[in-house]
């Protein structure tokens, strides 16, 4: 098996979501990998004319940025500055912008949770982890919710 030097972990800054990035986070220490904690601004089919410094657009980016941050720092105070992480936010769909910068990126894996906030759509994986196995030509590892492992755990 190939050395893991660079791994994506998604986020929609859900409780689940923390979930992969700890994974991730955790396999990263252990192979001292990079971890990038990507979060994706949906905006559906509506996309921000070119790149302006002012305007609500960058007002929106920069707003994430900022609960990106906050969001890894409460949520990873105890193993964050044990590991190489890089923080990315941009605009696009979900499940297309993760599989285009893992393959930019050059990762070598997907570490992301079954699911976010569309929890209940897609039991199983989710909606954008469903999409990300079935189009990224990286490994993805998804991370199950707690609630199913523990349950699957007592049904075997």
């Amino acid at each position: 098996m190939p050395k893991v030097k660079k791994i994506l972990a998604p986020t929609d800054f859900s409780e689940l979501s923390k979930r992969g990035i700890r994974y991730a986070l955790e396999m990263a220490r252990d192979s001292s990998a990079e971890v990038i904690i990507y979060h994706v601004i949906d905006l559906g089919d509506e996309r921000p004319e070119g790149r302006s410094p002012f305007g609500p657009y960058h007002d929106m980016l920069e707003d994430n940025r900022r609960v990106l941050d906050k969001f890894v720092s409460d949520s990873f105070a105890d193993c964050i500055d044990l590991v190489e992480v890089r923080q990315v936010v941009e605009f696009g769909r979900s499940f297309k912008n993760i599989v285009e910068i893992a393959d930019q990126e050059n990762v070598d894996m997907i570490v992301m949770a079954t699911h976010g906030r569309t929890g209940l759509d897609h039991v199983i994986l989710g909606s954008v982890a469903e999409k990300v196995v079935a189009r990224s030509s990286r490994p993805v590892l998804v991370i199950p919710a707690i609630e199913r492992a523990k349950g699957e755990a007592l049904a075997a």
